[in-house]
């Protein structure tokens, strides 16, 4: 029975760069999975949740091909962060297409496509009922776009980050494709996380916010309802939060 309220007020819902691309013709962007994504999030603003996301760009760029092709670290990072921009741009098209109000805000400086971050715009625009995109990882080479994640959700004020995967319904003790007694974590702290190095999320971005009161929420995008979900409380998967 779905819960009468939202369990959080403001979200960062991260989303993977390879949970956008075409996995049979092997294109970065497959129309269906995006529109379903836009679905998604516009059911979890219709509830009055504000929302802003961060995607990755792991369908257009990855950092092993900076290695292979012999391209420097900083170099290869901020060609990642470009790829963050396109598919800001695309879900941004999608999810307008489904009447969401929505502004993409980059780290980087590209005004004749989005905003430029500025912490403050972006809650005015949360604030005002819009869906916020943030692009353009941090602006700075050598951090993820989980650090991304955890570093605008303090910024904003969320209450939670939720992390919806694909092929994978939480945090297992180690990894359920290869192992049959892989066992689901449904509540962790973040201390535990760091120690036992789980593959959660960057253990850089977990470190960020070890002492904060944000939490991690992780579960499998089944459909176009999961994340409504996971706002509610009903998805399942695994809860990270300080101890």
């Amino acid at each position: 029975m779905e819960s009468m309220e939202p369990l959080y007020s403001r979200v960062v819902v991260k989303l993977s760069g390879e949970a956008l691309a075409d996995s049979r013709d092997k294109t970065i962007l497959d129309q269906v999975k995006i529109s379903e994504t836009a679905k998604a999030i516009k059911a979890v603003a219709d509830s009055g949740v504000q929302v802003a996301v961060v995607v990755g760009a792991g369908n257009i760029w990855r950092g092993r091909l900076a290695d292979k092709i012999g391209i420097d670290r900083s170099t290869g990072d901020y060609m990642g962060m470009l790829g963050t921009i396109i598919n800001a741009l695309a879900l941004q098209n999608a999810f307008e297409q489904k009447g969401l109000s929505t502004r993409v805000m980059s780290s980087i400086n590209v005004p004749q496509v989005c905003e430029p971050y500025i912490r403050r715009k972006a809650i005015s625009h949360l604030e005002g009922g819009k869906v916020v995109i943030f692009a353009g990882g941090t602006g700075n080479p050598y951090f993820t776009t989980d650090t991304t994640a955890t570093l605008r959700a303090l910024e904003i004020g969320a209450e939670a980050i939720l992390m919806a995967k694909n092929g994978i319904d939480g945090v297992y003790d180690k990894d359920p494709n290869k192992f049959h007694d892989a066992v689901l974590l449904k509540h962790l702290g973040f201390r535990e996380v760091l120690e036992r190095k789980l593959e959660v999320m960057d253990l850089t971005a977990v470190a960020m916010i070890e002492n904060s009161d944000l939490k991690i929420h992780v579960f499998g995008m089944k459909d176009a309802g999961s994340i409504k979900d996971a706002v509610f409380g009903q998805a399942g998967g695994t809860l990270i939060e300080k101890e």
